[in-house]
């Protein structure tokens, strides 16, 4: 399998299309998309685990917000990973994933995710190598009884480029919307994007054999919306689902 450099990787679209256009392809998306979660929610004999990936700014919850506004809270739920809890930190480091999993039916979205127990500990040396090197192991046998059990799984890692991340951090300072969000260790995390790069690059290229990655292109918010609503729904479409009887 040929090894993903994202610095190979475009963070734009590949094609010009105009917002406009953009927004009113996802509204489209939103409306079958709204139609399908009702069947997959009728039929419950599945699941579903949407995970999203992606540095500081990419747009994570934007994604999430925008893609998801139009879905039926009935069966949707998303849950955002913080830094472990005291609590959390007594188990191992899948307990805490386990408690959110999605049951048959429902569709499940993660705002980072079991990953992060890969990325975080890799880039601040905070775990032995030898354990991160299992973990990459735990967490494809992990992803595979998922699939195994009937739950369809997503990965979205939303590629955004160093200057896009400089802008959009710049702009947390000063935008009233934004500012609640900046941290001072935003920009401290910043200053370590190539151990990021090769930490996402080690993930990206060793978890992707049972569940593969989508790499989304996020310096355009509107193309980064469209193709991740896109993507869900041809997934769902090809279930070929029906109201059961």
């Amino acid at each position: 399998m040929k090894q993903i450099k994202l610095d190979k990787i475009n963070a734009i679209a590949g094609q010009k299309i105009s917002k406009h256009t953009l927004n009113k392809k996802l509204s489209s998306l939103r409306e079958r998309m709204f139609a399908l979660q009702h069947l997959f929610y009728a039929n419950a004999d599945r699941s579903m685990l949407i995970i999203f990936q992606g540095m500081d700014t990419s747009g994570k919850d934007s994604t999430i917000r925008h893609v998801f506004s139009c879905i039926n809270p009935l069966g949707v739920h998303a849950y955002s990973f913080i830094e472990p809890c005291d609590k959390e930190k007594k188990h191992d480091f899948l307990w805490r994933i386990y408690q959110q999993l999605p049951e048959k039916g429902r569709i499940q979205i993660f705002n980072r995710s079991h990953y992060e127990d890969i990325l975080i500990p890799s880039v601040h040396q905070s775990l032995n190598k030898d354990l991160i090197e299992r973990r990459y192991d735990y967490i494809n046998s992990f992803e595979q009884e998922l699939v195994d059990n009937g739950t369809i799984i997503l990965k979205f890692y939303l590629h955004i480029s160093k200057k896009e991340q400089n802008k959009r951090l710049e702009k947390r300072k000063i935008d009233p919307l934004k500012k609640w969000k900046y941290k001072k260790s935003d920009t401290t995390e910043s200053k370590k994007w190539q151990d990021y790069m090769q930490a996402y690059e080690r993930i990206l290229n060793r978890c992707s054999s049972q569940v593969p990655w989508y790499i989304v292109p996020a310096d355009d918010k509107q193309y980064r919306n469209y193709l991740v609503a896109k993507t869900i729904v041809d997934t769902l479409d090809h279930l070929k689902l029906k109201y059961p009887v």
